[in-house]
């Protein structure tokens, strides 16, 4: 950084000085992002044990979210619990508050995530859950598809933005029991007709911001397969506890 670009930095940061979007404490001069050094200290990680197919923690037990997924989903993995005041601050910054680019360094978390050796070497794309018009038009934006474009980068595979449709608006889950998830998101989606043939035999990624009960990302991922797909596994960047679930 040049000697102008301090400077003008400098006096960016005097008139408009820049606070975390989760604690909104000043950020420091040597602090990029969006959320500060001291929040992404205190987003909780999922604790180890953790399943090899699924990452949810296990506590030593037989796992019991990968009773969730059906058999062709190889994989999932999230950064950290959603829940508390960082991990559910910074999805709700990114999702309700309109921080777009807090997604990058969500996006760069989840890029580190370790994976079995096969998903590694197989990953052939990342694809966005899709949002209806209706929510686009609340929010401006697919959260889901903003943390693809940056997990797809740091990958280096491709972003398949147009692939997964929502063929029906489905209400928000937020407030369901897990049946009525299931319910809500049956036939919600589907495969693009112009997509179909460059699907045959892959492995995709999905994306989204956060997993509860899997009931959205396993209607995405039946609607991949049913278009083409071989398999497909999750990645997003927080992870709901269930009842039972060490923080």
């Amino acid at each position: 950084m040049g000697r102008v670009e301090r400077g003008l930095r400098g006096l960016l940061d005097l008139l408009l000085p820049r606070a975390c979007v989760v604690c909104e404490r000043l950020l420091d001069q040597n602090e990029s992002g969006m959320v500060c050094g001291r929040c992404w200290a205190r987003a909780t990680p999922l604790p180890a044990p953790r399943c090899e197919r699924c990452g949810h923690p296990t506590g030593g037990q037989k796992c019991r979210w990968c009773e969730l997924l059906p058999p062709y989903v190889r994989a999932a993995r999230s950064v950290c619990w959603a829940s508390g005041p960082v991990g559910l601050g910074i999805v709700h910054a990114l999702k309700y508050q309109g921080w777009h680019r807090v997604a990058a360094e969500m996006a760069e978390r989840m890029a580190r995530v370790s994976w079995p050796p096969d998903v590694v070497e197989e990953r052939a794309a990342v694809v966005p859950v899709p949002l209806s018009a209706r929510r686009i038009k609340e929010r401006g934006y697919n959260q889901s598809e903003r943390l693809a474009v940056a997990l797809a980068a740091r990958w280096n595979v491709p972003m398949l933005d147009r692939t997964l449709v929502r063929a029906r608006h489905t209400e928000t889950q937020t407030r369901l029991t897990p049946g009525e998830r299931l319910r809500n998101v049956s036939g919600a989606f589907r495969v693009a007709d112009a997509a179909r043939g460059a699907l045959r035999g892959s492995h995709l990624v999905l994306v989204d911001d956060v997993v509860t009960t899997g009931a959205t990302l396993n209607a995405c991922a039946a609607a991949l397969c049913e278009g083409g797909a071989r398999i497909v596994s999750f990645v997003t960047f927080g992870r709901a506890p269930a009842l039972g679930d060490r923080s």
